[in-house]
């Protein structure tokens, strides 16, 4: 029997009009980031009628005695005022095509090109965010083409990461302990089986913030509630995870149920995690800068094991200056409408916020972060 068959060119072939895009994970410091004054990361927007730079006034509380029935004549206090700068940068992209392309597309790939550089903006921004807690507080302007104020934690001198680390001693701590010698040194005492992020750890950061002057005043939520927000890697945040497994187990909600139906409950579900006054977030790419930019992690504690830096934010721990807000764009030199280019552009810088301390010269001190060094073994 002759079986007829179908020659190649003839065998059907079904297109589907649906792209998947790859994943683009959230903006994990979005619910953190606005332009109220109680923001941990501070939209500034001034820039928008113009300017290279913005300064943000900072200013002190006041400490002196006072007096009581004495002369208050000549025992005023001065105010302790500073004058922080950002500046700003353009970001732009595009993405471009032709008719020739376009009518060989089965699925209109060239329509996913907004919604693809709006997940490259919000990476891009994230991304900075994180640079921008990391590196060390500078008053001079970056280079050009640089959103990220500040000098740049895998360029800096061994010198200068010693300076940042005794100017903020009372704002950085290495493991379960303040600083103790200067900075290559101090992460070289990190062990893995003792400092990593456990609660005990989440503790001492808080007790180090509160005691910290100029003060890092703690986030307030809309129910009136104070927190400090602590951002970690995966890997740091896996090991707090474990510390607190017997906490979220014993004290932890455990009937409630989500609207997903599961139990409301960090045991079985993912997302922040709660002690002592303290909502850690995981943020992943905090890893993966150990692993890409700041190289000089990977092997900085003791017998050189992995180290992961930990942020507790309060207040005004960074700002982003706006001098534009991200608006579509498109190709004008179109070769007589034969070519379409869409792009996306917009104007900011993002800084650590940081002032002058008065009592230590030159010294410039992280206003509203404290920089936690752990122990992070990756997986």
């Amino acid at each position: 029997m002759a079986v007829s068959t179908v020659q190649t060119n003839n065998k059907l072939i079904k297109f589907t009009q649906e792209i998947a895009r790859e994943w683009v994970r959230e903006n994990l410091f979005s619910p953190y980031q606005s332009e109220d004054v109680n923001a941990i990361i501070r939209l500034r927007n001034e820039l928008k009628n113009g300017g290279e730079q913005m300064n943000i006034p900072l200013v002190t509380r006041l400490t002196g005695a006072g007096v009581s029935t004495g002369t208050l004549v000549g025992n005023e206090e001065a105010i302790d005022d500073y004058g922080m700068r950002v500046w700003l940068e353009w970001a732009r992209h595009a993405v471009v095509t032709n008719k020739a392309e376009q009518q060989k597309d089965s699925a209109d790939i060239f329509g996913e090109a907004k919604p693809l550089l709006s997940d490259w903006l919000s990476e891009l921004r994230r991304d900075e965010t994180i640079a921008a807690l990391m590196d060390l507080p500078s008053e001079s302007q970056p280079a050009s083409g640089v959103r990220v104020n500040g000098i740049q934690y895998d360029l800096s001198t061994a010198a200068q990461r010693n300076t940042w680390s005794v100017d903020n001693q009372d704002r950085v701590v290495y493991g379960t302990r303040a600083f103790n010698a200067t900075h290559a040194t101090a992460l070289a005492t990190l062990i893995p089986a003792t400092d990593k992020l456990t609660a005990a750890q989440v503790a001492l950061m808080k007790r180090k913030a509160l005691n910290a002057n100029p003060k890092i005043r703690p986030y307030k939520t809309r129910d009136g509630y104070e927190y400090y927000v602590a951002f970690a890697g995966s890997n740091s945040f896996r090991d707090l995870k474990t510390s607190l497994e017997t906490v979220n187990k014993d004290a932890r909600p455990r009937e409630e149920r989500g609207s997903n139906g599961a139990p409301n409950n960090p045991l079985f579900q993912d997302g922040d995690q709660i002690y002592d006054g303290v909502i850690v977030r995981q943020v992943p790419e905090i890893s993966s800068f150990v692993t890409n930019v700041w190289t000089t992690l990977l092997t900085a504690g003791t017998t050189t094991s992995r180290v992961e830096p930990v942020f507790l934010c309060g207040q005004q721990a960074a700002a982003m200056a706006i001098g534009q807000m991200p608006k579509p764009t498109f190709r004008k030199e179109d070769d007589y409408g034969f070519v379409t280019g869409t792009g996306i552009e917009t104007a900011y810088g993002v800084s650590k916020m940081f002032k002058k301390h008065p009592k230590a010269g030159t010294a410039l001190v992280q206003w509203g972060v404290l920089t936690c060094f752990v122990s992070a073994a990756a997986d």
